[in-house]
């Protein structure tokens, strides 16, 4: 949801998390480390859903800085899984915030499969071209989240 020229991002989680931080630890995931959002609260939920214990999903407003260092894709690509791969295996990048779809744990094996040459790309975009819609936008850097102001959270039973 855009208002004015702000966004409201969600953020799903086992606890509130008024002050987000980039995390630097833990597995690589789809663009590298930093904290994760995304634009459409029911993948929110989802996200809290998986987490131990209290599950709660977290509003943000996003007010984005033309100075900020951006990568956006629109939807899954070759320059997408390059990047998706990339990140997932370790290598860093210069961005403050990295936009577009998820790869979700069942996409994820098609794209290990992928680098180790067990499928090919045109096998892997067959295999994907299904999957429903997915959002992330992480936020990769200080400055990045600077941009991003607390609204409320709320717990899912």
């Amino acid at each position: 949801m855009i208002i004015d020229d702000a966004r409201i991002l969600f953020h799903g989680s086992n606890a509130e998390v008024r002050q987000p931080v980039v995390l630097i630890h833990g597995y690589y995931k789809d663009f590298g480390y930093g904290f994760y959002c995304t634009g459409l609260e029911k993948q929110a939920r989802r996200w809290a859903l998986t987490k131990r214990s209290t599950h709660i999903v977290n509003q943000y407003c996003y007010h984005p800085e033309e100075s900020l260092k951006v990568c956006s894709f629109s939807e899954m690509s070759e320059e997408w899984l390059d990047f998706v791969a990339a990140c997932r295996n370790g290598k860093e990048h210069l961005f403050d915030v990295v936009e577009g779809p998820m790869a979700d744990d069942q996409i994820w094996d098609y794209v290990e499969s992928f680098l180790e040459g067990e499928i090919s790309r045109k096998a892997f975009w067959e295999l994907v071209k299904f999957k429903y819609p997915t959002h992330q936008i992480a936020f990769c850097t200080p400055r990045a989240l600077a941009c991003l102001k607390f609204e409320r959270s709320y717990e899912i039973p």
